[in-house]
């Protein structure tokens, strides 16, 4: 299977509403359409993770980052521009985006991603896709993709096959929050 295929058939589940197992930027993630409430749901029943926990979205640009978020920061569009690695910035505001991927205080979590496989995804799909990790929440996050779960991937609509024999070691991106005067505070390193 080629990454055209894993490009292709990851469409067509995210377009249906179901839920993918895909190596992000950092760690291999559950993605799904970041817009279909129920997919989103699915999410959070293969994670076993409660609904008032919110979910990181990927996008491929600012451009698309004005879609799903009230306002950018100037300190966050700055970051962005900069950032030679994964970088996740909690805004203070989402929209247009499904229940569950906000937090309560309607923050939400995006990373502008620039890995060649989610790029090409999220371009043709043209829409944020979720991206949290792969694992039952609690536990671990995979480090590579022979570390996630049977239980995890016997649970996804389509399994992506690109990178599945890569074993170097990935860990998350920083998490920081920026507020709406700018304020930065770093959340995980």
């Amino acid at each position: 299977m080629n990454f055209e295929e894993d490009i292709r058939k990851s469409l067509a589940v995210l377009k249906a509403g179901g839920v993918i197992l895909y190596p992000t930027d950092t760690i291999w993630g559950l993605g799904c359409d970041a817009t279909n409430s129920d997919a989103v749901e699915k999410v959070f029943s293969i994670k076993k993770r409660v609904e008032s926990k919110s979910l990181i979205i990927l996008v491929n640009g600012i451009d698309m980052l004005e879609r799903y978020v009230k306002e950018i920061p100037h300190t966050a569009a700055e970051l962005i521009s900069v950032s030679d690695t994964p970088l996740t910035i909690i805004f203070p505001e989402g929209k247009n985006l499904a229940a569950g991927v906000c937090s309560e205080d309607k923050s939400v979590g995006i990373r502008v991603c620039n890995e060649p496989f989610c790029d090409e995804l999220i371009t043709r799909f043209r829409r944020p896709v979720v991206s949290t990790s792969a694992n039952i929440s609690g536990k671990k996050a995979p480090a590579d993709f022979s570390e996630i779960e049977s239980v995890v991937i016997s649970s996804v609509d389509y399994c992506v096959r690109y990178k599945q024999e890569d074993r170097r070691k990935a860990c998350p991106s920083p998490v920081i929050s920026i507020d709406k005067n700018g304020v930065l505070r770093i959340l995980r390193k």
